[in-house]
């Protein structure tokens, strides 16, 4: 076999999209994963029981059905279908109101009119907003930093004024955002829930923008899933690979980069073997990881080791599938047809789990973002069942337990069952008789996340704090926003760059079009300034 132009170091997204993109470009790629399946966090089985489809880690896709990097890749014609639930997300009250995002503006505004009349205009202004203004918003997001193409035309379209305000808007804590645009609890329940996907408490700068983002998202795109299971997304990705000639290795860890004169050559697998590089390595890998691990500390700057050492992780996280033999019997009417549920009592409740999570203590009431999948995708249960999962935050290192179970982060049997019964109390509260659905479940706390998936460190399933120290140039160190990485010929593909967590392809994406401009560089011209 001739010297690959490329070595992609994991089979994730970002990692399959990057080598799609270079073979695209015709290159010769080769894919290297540590685990036996390809997937990332992007796989399912039927683990919980064998009538049930689950996804093991991410499940529902609005930044995949939003980003230009997917859509171009048309995967489609690679068998991917997508389903989507009658409404995106409910968060009931134990009331019986419940904050709707519907499958049209018209039924939200109609959801956050029962809170408060005047709510009802306030989210058909904020849908026009995203009108005028969210396909540029997305190709800022998604695209290297700075993000110039899209910024300029953000720009001319908004003007300073105007411009000035959305920005503003978008740095708003999620608390602060929903009272300057809500009257009601509606809309901040929405806003705010929505920010907690990732770890954005009501009280973040950036919470209110995120939070905004992902309810436009769904408004406009729904919150999809892949029929059949999220490993159907990653199946349409390795057959579009290996349709342009690319390989693809399970089963291969890579320990080391080997690096000659200061550039990346080869990669070394952990039976010996050396896979050499023509042109690129490509890390799909998060960036402590590649930097600690995989290069050493003899081929970093100084200052990027120290930056190392500063590096925030997300919170951890535990998940819990359930296998269900009927739907959930929630009280609030406005629950039943949503794909995602948000469990907590309140923008209030957000905060106080927020503010034990930030003590490093194990929250007593969790918040909990429920999955029906079932109801978004008919084919993943037996008819008239449900297959259901939920999740909630714990703290990377626990120093207290808020509650009564003396959770310590062992994550022993006990502690599990521990933390899975305060989920489920919280759901049997607005669906009294959920337990009794139960049919088969499974518990996965953190170190359970990170041996399946080794790039979830500690459960952290963002790769990285989605704060706003931690964004845009600052991520995943200062200054390195862009995926060039100190060692030259070696790219940064994984959601530790540049925009981060979620499904959506564009860390893969930017990663293989700077490996792919450095060869451009007129002979003589500096190829780290093009990177």
């Amino acid at each position: 076999m001739p010297t690959p132009d490329a070595v992609v170091i994991g089979a994730g997204p970002n990692g399959l999209v990057a080598a799609n993109l270079l073979a695209d470009a015709g290159w010769q790629v080769v894919v290297l994963e540590a685990q036996d399946r390809p997937g990332g966090a992007v796989r399912s089985d039927r683990g919980v029981h064998p009538d049930y489809v689950h996804d093991l880690f991410s499940a529902f896709y609005p930044l995949a059905a939003a980003s230009p990097v997917i859509r171009g890749l048309a995967l489609e014609r690679y068998g991917l279908r997508w389903s989507r639930a009658p409404a995106v997300v409910g968060h009931p009250l134990r009331d019986g109101r419940c904050a709707v995002l519907g499958s049209h503006p018209d039924d939200t505004a109609a959801s956050l009119a029962r809170f408060h009349a005047d709510d009802a205009r306030s989210w058909h202004h904020l849908h026009r907003l995203w009108q005028r203004y969210g396909d540029d918003l997305v190709g800022c997001l998604f695209a290297p930093f700075p993000p110039v193409r899209s910024g300029l035309r953000l720009a001319a379209r908004t003007g300073i004024a105007e411009g000035l305000r959305l920005f503003r808007d978008m740095l708003l804590p999620a608390r602060r955002f929903g009272e300057e645009h809500f009257a009601g609890e509606g809309g901040p329940l929405l806003i705010a829930g929505n920010a907690l996907h990732a770890d954005l408490a009501p009280e973040s700068a950036l919470g209110g923008g995120f939070g905004w983002l992902m309810c436009m998202l769904g408004q406009t795109h729904g919150f999809p899933v892949p029929v059949g299971g999220a490993g159907s997304l990653t199946d349409a990705l390795v057959r579009r690979l290996l349709a342009r000639g690319a390989t693809l290795h399970c089963g291969h860890p890579v320990t080391r980069v080997v690096i000659r004169d200061g550039r990346a050559v080869a990669v070394r697998t952990a039976d010996g073997t050396e896979v050499p590089a023509r042109r690129a390595v490509l890390a799909d890998v998060p960036a402590p990881v590649l930097y600690e691990r995989l290069v050493g500390e003899d081929h970093l700057p100084v200052r990027l080791r120290a930056d190392l050492h500063r590096f925030q992780w997300d919170l951890a996280t535990v998940k819990i599938d359930w296998a269900l033999s009927r739907p959930i019997p929630w009280t609030s009417e406005g629950a039943h047809g949503a794909g995602t549920v948000h469990i907590a009592e309140g923008l209030d409740a957000l905060t106080r789990f927020a503010a034990q999570l930030a003590m490093g203590q194990v929250p007593d009431v969790p918040f909990t973002v429920l999955g029906q999948m079932t109801t978004a995708d008919p084919t993943r249960s037996p008819v008239g069942t449900e297959s259901a999962w939920g999740y909630t935050h714990v703290p990377q290192r626990i120093r207290s337990d808020a509650g009564d179970d003396a959770i310590r982060g062992s994550w022993s049997a006990r502690e599990k069952e521990a933390i899975a019964a305060r989920v489920e109390a919280g759901i049997e509260f607005l669906a009294p008789g959920f337990r009794s659905t139960i049919t088969a479940r499974r518990i996965l706390a953190p170190p359970d996340l990170e041996r399946l998936n080794p790039a979830l460190v500690g459960g952290a399933v963002n790769q990285g704090t989605t704060q706003l120290h931690q964004q845009l140039l600052f991520r995943p160190l200062p200054g390195t926003g862009r995926p060039r990485t100190a060692v030259r010929g070696l790219y940064l593909a994984s959601a530790t760059a540049h925009p981060g967590g979620g499904v959506h392809g564009a860390p893969g994406a930017n990663a293989a079009r700077a490996a792919l401009r450095a060869l451009r560089v007129p002979r003589g011209g500096s190829h780290r300034s093009t990177a």
